[in-house]
């Protein structure tokens, strides 16, 4: 029997590792539909928006291993989380308002503080949700779910498992039934509600957090991580017939389920990596540069589709072919090292500053005793 990874950043490192290709997934959607398409890959990113899915299960995954059995007091949780997103959100929107002033754009104030308070995904007003940073509209879905998993951590940790495995099945039944219930809305109106609203997405961050917790309690995912790797690619691989077959526009078009419906496979793709991690199996996934690139994934996906906005301006739309491919190319490595670039001198330094300013470290709160009338994450406050 091997021993689990030691604690520390990575310590499940093949899901660092798989936040790159989620986040390649979103960008290459993004080149196909905003640059031009590339025949064969596009066909199969044409639907790689789903990346953001991805993130939502990984998400909770995440959350529920590490705080689980933890004791932290909630502000500290939540300040922490607030350090991890907010400093580059902040560069990311004004970097957004910048391109679009060189591009003699308007660009809506109110738009912009909702960006900056995170609340922009819980207006159904296009301008608002797509406006600042059209790309930070996820981080409004995830400071709900913040906000949200420590009372459900506290009513989840230390269930039995079948409580874990009715609340996976009843988010993916949630999902099945919500999907054409809300088909009677209005274009804007069910896109916004399926693919931007907090309480419809969160879901998937739910469903990671039971998967979290079953992880962390020993379960084993069913399928291995090649099995759950050919899944998702053939997930997405679906989707090319169905899209020719159905427009976007109607409410059983391929665009909405393939965020929508696709968070059972992303879920058994992140558990059976943290599986072969946590059995000490290799996965090609937790070399250094592939850490290394996970690290930069939040800073591209925040940055790539600013790039892409400000190549177009000054380029113009590359004509098919070979300058389409040469565009591409240019776009993923502007934007890959602008990333590395804002990890390494603003996203990381200041979460760490930030991080430092209140509070310790979970480990050190785990290992001392708590404090009288704070209020907890973690198996002191299961009801």
């Amino acid at each position: 029997m091997t021993s689990p990874p030691a604690p520390g950043r990575d310590r499940l490192s093949s899901l660092t590792g798989l936040r790159f290709w989620a986040a390649l997934l979103v960008v290459l959607y993004h080149l196909s539909r905003q640059v031009g398409t590339v025949p064969g890959l596009s066909d199969a990113v044409w639907y790689g928006r789903s990346g953001v899915t991805f993130f939502f299960v990984l998400s909770g995954v995440v959350l529920a291993w590490t705080y689980d059995g933890l004791r932290v007091p909630v502000r500290i949780f939540l300040w922490r989380r607030f350090a991890r997103i907010w400093p580059l959100l902040a560069f990311s929107v004004a970097a957004s308002v910048a391109v679009y002033a060189l591009m003699d754009r308007a660009v809506s104030l109110k738009a912009v503080a909702a960006n900056l308070l995170l609340v922009h995904a819980w207006f159904p007003e296009p301008v608002i949700f797509k406006g600042g940073n059209p790309a930070a509209w996820s981080l409004s879905d995830e400071a709900w779910f913040y906000l949200v998993f420590p009372p459900l951590l506290a009513v989840l940790a230390g269930r039995r498992a079948r409580v874990w495995a009715w609340t996976a099945a009843g988010v993916v039944c949630a999902t099945l039934i919500l999907w054409p219930a809300l088909s009677g809305l209005s274009p804007v109106t069910r896109l916004w509600a399926l693919d931007y609203l907090p309480l419809t997405r969160g879901l998937q961050f739910v469903l990671g957090v039971v998967a979290g917790l079953a992880l962390k309690r020993g379960w084993r995912p069913p399928v291995s991580l090649p099995v759950a790797a050919a899944l998702v690619i053939g997930w997405h691989l679906a989707m090319i017939p169905w899209h020719h077959a159905v427009p976007d526009a109607l409410w059983y078009s391929p665009y909405s389920a393939s965020q929508w419906l696709s968070a059972p496979i992303f879920a058994a793709l992140i558990c059976a990596a943290a599986r072969a991690d946590l059995d000490g199996r290799r996965t090609g996934l937790g070399g250094k540069w592939m850490i290394r690139l996970g690290h930069w994934s939040f800073a591209w996906y925040l940055l790539h589709e600013i790039v892409i906005r400000a190549a177009l301006h000054h380029w113009g739309q590359p004509a098919p072919g070979a300058d389409t491919l040469v565009f591409w190319a240019g776009v993923l490595l502007v934007s890959q090292a602008a990333a590395g670039a804002a990890y390494q001198w603003l996203e990381h330094p200041a979460e760490r500053w930030l991080r430092g300013r209140v509070g310790r470290r979970p480990s050190d709160a785990a290992a001392d005793p708590v404090k009288p009338g704070n209020r907890q994450i973690g198996a002191g406050d299961r009801p």
